[in-house]
C-alpha cells in the first residue's frame, strides 16, 4: 500500500505535468511557475527556450521577513506577485504563461496571479 502522503504527492505532481505540458515559456513570454508551500509560497520566471530561471521571489525572502499583511499568508502571496511583476519589468518582460504548477487557481495561487495583474503583468 502506497503511503497517503506518497499518494497525495504523486497526484499533485501528475496534475502538474498535465497542465505543464501544454505551456512553453520563451524569452518574450516565460512561464511564470508557482510552488506552494505549508508557510510560503514563491514564484520564478522560466525561459523553457534555454532551460534558465530568468528570476524568482519567495516569501522566505529577505524582503518579506517580518512585513505583517493584511490576509496572512494570502495577501503575503499577492505582495509576491507584485514584486515579480516590478521586476519582471526592470528585466523587461510584461507577457507571462502563468503556471499553477499542479495547484488549484484558488487561494494563494490565485492571489499571487492577481498581485502579478495589479504589478503590470498580461497573462
Amino acid at each position: 500500500m502506497i503511503h497517503p502522503k506518497k499518494e497525495k504527492m504523486t497526484g499533485r505532481r501528475k496534475r502538474a505535468i498535465r497542465v505543464r505540458k501544454n505551456m512553453h515559456g520563451t524569452a518574450e513570454r516565460p512561464r511564470l511557475s508557482v510552488n506552494r508551500s505549508i508557510k510560503h509560497i514563491s514564484a520564478q520566471l522560466i525561459d523553457d527556450d534555454k532551460s534558465v530561471t530568468i528570476l524568482g521571489i519567495s516569501s522566505d525572502s529577505e524582503n518579506f521577513r517580518g512585513k505583517k499583511v493584511e490576509g496572512a499568508k494570502t495577501g503575503l502571496a499577492k505582495e509576491v506577485g507584485k514584486m515579480i511583476a516590478e521586476k519582471a519589468k526592470e528585466k523587461g518582460v510584461t507577457s507571462v504563461i502563468f503556471d499553477r504548477g499542479g495547484y488549484l487557481y484558488h487561494g494563494r495561487v490565485k492571489a499571487l496571479a492577481d498581485g502579478a495583474r495589479e504589478g503590470g503583468l498580461k497573462f
